[in-house]
């Protein structure tokens, strides 16, 4: 069960390397857009993190939950946004830049919201 969990995490990783990098290589275009890596990142992220969210639950892990649901509910915000406005030829800069950050702070939680770290 220790490798399906490694395996769901370097794939959770890897989809929000795919839309923080597909978001990040537009930054300097004139006309910004929901491009296929973009969508298929926060795709992949999603799903991968519902299914390791399952595996360690079923491994009667502790999980902290509000963690869990703030992530869930960036990821899904993240989602719908990307999903609505996949097909449209362009996006607003205020969507591409909140698309940013809410991907950057949906990260963020999963480094800086552990209680196993400590900062001192």
């Amino acid at each position: 069960m220790e490798t399906v969990r490694l395996v769901l995490l370097l794939v959770h990783v890897l989809g929000f390397a795919a839309l923080v990098g597909g978001l990040l290589a537009q930054v300097r275009d004139p006309e910004k857009r929901v491009t296929a890596t973009v969508r298929d990142g926060i795709g992949t992220a999603f799903v991968s993190g519902i299914l390791l969210v399952g595996v360690l639950e079923a491994e009667d892990a502790s999980l902290d939950h509000a963690k869990i649901a703030v992530k869930f509910a960036v990821a899904l915000v993240l989602l719908v946004l990307v999903m609505a406005n996949a097909r449209k030829p362009r996006i607003p800069d205020g969507l591409f830049f909140g698309l940013l950050v809410l991907s950057v702070a949906n990260v963020a939680v999963a480094l800086f919201w552990s209680p196993t770290h400590t900062f001192a």
